[in-house]
């Protein structure tokens, strides 16, 4: 994606006073996020006043972009060009502690908070003898959370520096502090030959929307959304009458712990190859996974490359997402309508309907995490080891944004409708309700899309999240600190 430059900022947008994660995304190699509670609100407030000049905003992380650039093109093979970002997000429960009224946001899944979203979400859960529903999350989740602070960097060593002086600025772990850590987990980019990849092996965050007013030339694709589909209080944010000032330049973040189950996805993919006329067993598998993906490993879509990979058109920015998904032309001849990448964006299963897709778009800026898969784990075809996304999204409405895609698209069986088969759910990431067994799914066989293939377990299992707003730099100079 190519990127405005601080020189060629748009005036609208004041890239100086958004944090940077949201727009520009921080280079890394590793990130940790930082969950805490408030203990002290009033001295919390007072010692955050320190962590103000860590927290980078947009102009700053390109900035800094720009110089790791330059410094590759100098040094090849030298030593990386240093970066440490920080950036920071409340919970409404967060704002209750802080005694800051955030009424304004107008989100009900913020507001009500993601452990009680999990149902509506399709997590798998329990529920109590007063009917309440108990998700089946790790324990640090199931408690209020008040804020996240993301710090990434490119050196995975000064990330361990930051969070010690983080915890130096609210006294973490004496009887001083004015916040407790709930807990933290590191994400990490995977090896080299398999840089930008997530753990299923395919070629990740090939999809974000360019936006308006800050994108300079984007590549060919779906059209660029108005600045406020993803920042708070500018054109496309459908609240932004109700919005009060501080809000302005902000982002609803949703971050969701995801673990995938690789070596039985892997055992699926094979179990269920497809066995056509001039395919080897293993293109067999890798295509019938790139149909469950939408994409296949390289990162090439199969609207353009339905039937074999094209590595070359995986790596052309200007190519690999110029594609619509023209439903009543293909009838999932190309590619299924429940794959991932098509249900993420039905691009024409929509357009072509008078159905706008805007406000459905969200910036997503997540990092893997854990260790690569074993040659036990692949050897005895069961996880053994935890490993997965650490999903992280951006938009100015959670409930137009990212819960929307989950529940109205990737966990409804007939979506998109008014299509000749059922399209079942989303094989990545859709949830039936908590249960293992996720129903058919149609055209992964592209000689005979109404076959059905049977979904019968989660390879994606959700184990905690949050909603949480990304306020603008003057707002936490102003609102958040005294």
């Amino acid at each position: 994606m190519s990127t405005s430059t601080p020189t060629s900022a748009p005036s609208d947008l004041n890239l100086k006073n958004i944090q940077g994660d949201i727009l520009s995304g921080f280079p890394k190699k590793r990130e940790t996020f930082y969950f805490f509670e408030v203990l002290d609100a009033t001295k919390f407030r007072e010692d955050f006043r320190k962590l103000i000049p860590d927290i980078k905003n947009v102009y700053q992380v390109l900035e800094a972009r720009e110089e790791i650039c330059g410094h590759k093109k100098m040094h090849p093979d030298g030593p990386l060009c240093p970066f440490i970002g920080v950036n920071i997000g409340f919970s409404h429960f967060g704002f209750q502690k802080l005694g800051i009224d955030d009424s304004k946001l107008t989100d009900p899944a913020f507001l009500a908070g993601q452990r009680a979203d999990a149902e509506n979400l399709g997590d798998k859960g329990t529920k109590s003898k007063e009917g309440k529903f108990i998700p089946d999350w790790e324990e640090e989740f199931k408690q209020d959370i008040h804020g996240v602070m993301n710090i990434a960097s490119n050196c995975p060593n000064r990330i361990h520096e930051q969070v010690q002086l983080i915890e130096e600025y609210f006294k973490v772990g004496t009887a001083q502090a004015t916040m407790r850590k709930v807990t933290s987990i590191c994400g990490n980019t995977r090896p080299k030959e398999h840089n930008g990849e997530e753990h299923f092996g395919f070629l990740d965050g090939i999809s974000n929307p360019t936006v308006i007013g800050f994108d300079v030339d984007p590549p060919p694709g779906p059209a660029p959304v108005r600045a406020g589909v993803i920042i708070v209080g500018h054109d496309g944010d459908p609240n932004k009458a109700e919005r009060v000032p501080w809000m302005t330049d902000g982002s609803f973040m949703a971050f969701r712990l995801l673990y995938q189950r690789v070596p039985e996805f892997d055992e699926f993919v094979w179990a269920n190859r497809l066995k056509l006329p001039g395919l080897s067993d293993q293109q067999g598998a890798d295509l019938f996974g790139a149909r469950l993906m939408g994409r296949w490993k390289s990162g090439a879509p199969l609207d353009l490359a339905p039937f074999f990979d094209d590595p070359a058109l995986g790596k052309n920015e200007n190519m690999r997402n110029n594609y619509r998904f023209a439903a009543e032309k293909d009838f999932q001849k190309f590619c299924p309508f429940a794959a991932h990448a098509r249900k993420m964006l039905p691009r024409a299963d929509l357009e072509d309907h008078g159905i706008p897709i805007e406000r459905r778009r969200i910036m997503r800026r997540g990092i893997q995490f854990g260790e690569e898969v074993t040659d036990q784990e692949r050897k005895n075809k069961k996880t053994e080891h935890g490993r997965g996304l650490l999903f992280v999204c951006y938009q100015s409405s959670i409930v137009n944004g990212f819960q929307f895609v989950q529940t109205g698209w990737a966990n409804e069986a007939k979506f998109p409708k008014d299509v000749p088969q059922l399209p079942g759910l989303d094989p990545i990431i859709g949830q039936n309700h908590g249960k293992d067994d996720r129903g058919p799914m149609s055209g992964t066989n592209p000689d005979k899309p109404s076959e059905m293939v049977e979904l019968t377990e989660e390879w994606v299992v959700s184990r905690g999240g949050e909603y949480f707003f990304s306020p603008s730099i003057n707002a936490l100079k102003e609102i958040i600190a005294l």
